[in-house]
């Protein structure tokens, strides 16, 4: 790998940066998100179900492209603010990672709330804890292996992720060019070895995202025998 240029390790750091900006922002949005599919009655719960699962059928450019409607310089955040725009900027690719991951975040998470049932936060009322302090003190602990797997799943993904932030952010070097876009830089390029030094290190990185899940799924059963 020392034949990488600078540009492709400044690259790296960009993409680290967004992927765990983008990590943090999704459990704080995902967690209570969750909470509310895995424990309401209401006949919307499905429905919103459903339109945070589409990033995972739609197209990742459709989705990019939706967002640059939204976004970018001639979209409704442009007439509605005097022409500002979140296209083609760090806050753009986060939006659109963000997005894209929501459901392989959201989905865990909630999944873990449904297990553990009604009966430990029942428990908590008894013994007079406020709703809040039960979810903080009872219901997060006991869905930590969801957490750390949306996690996990939301990092990874973000590292990865392309036709999204090409379409919001582009391909400017040092400001929005992520890690996998020099891929297929490299290969347009006919620079074959560093495309293959990216690509195995990229494929390593996978392998031990799905060795970290088996890992936290068989700790998740253990503790739950």
């Amino acid at each position: 790998m020392d034949g990488f240029s600078p540009e492709i390790w400044q690259s790296l750091g960009l993409t680290i940066e967004l992927a765990s900006v983008t990590t943090v922002i999704l459990l704080i949005v995902g967690t209570p998100l969750a909470w509310w599919l895995a424990r309401s009655k209401s006949l919307w719960t499905e429905a919103v179900a459903t339109i945070i699962a589409l990033p995972l059928v739609l197209p990742p450019t459709v989705l990019g492209f939706c967002l640059l409607a939204l976004l970018g310089p001639v979209g409704l955040l442009a007439s509605l603010s005097g022409g500002r725009t979140l296209a083609f900027t760090f806050t753009g690719l986060v939006v659109g990672s963000a997005l894209s991951a929501l459901p392989l975040v959201v989905q865990p998470i909630r999944n873990a709330f449904a297990a553990m049932g009604d009966r430990p936060m029942e428990i908590a009322a008894t013994l007079r804890a406020s709703p809040l302090y039960a979810f903080f003190t009872v219901a997060l602990p006991l869905a930590r292996p969801g957490l750390l797997t949306a996690a996990v799943l939301g990092f990874a993904h973000t590292i990865g992720t392309f036709g999204v932030v090409l379409m919001i952010g582009g391909n400017i070097p040092g400001r929005t060019k992520v890690l996998s876009a020099f891929l297929v830089d490299f290969v347009q390029e006919s620079r074959w070895r560093e495309a293959s030094w990216l690509a195995g290190a990229m494929a390593t990185f996978a392998v031990a995202v799905v060795l970290t899940l088996t890992l936290i799924d068989k700790y998740s059963r253990r503790r739950s025998t």
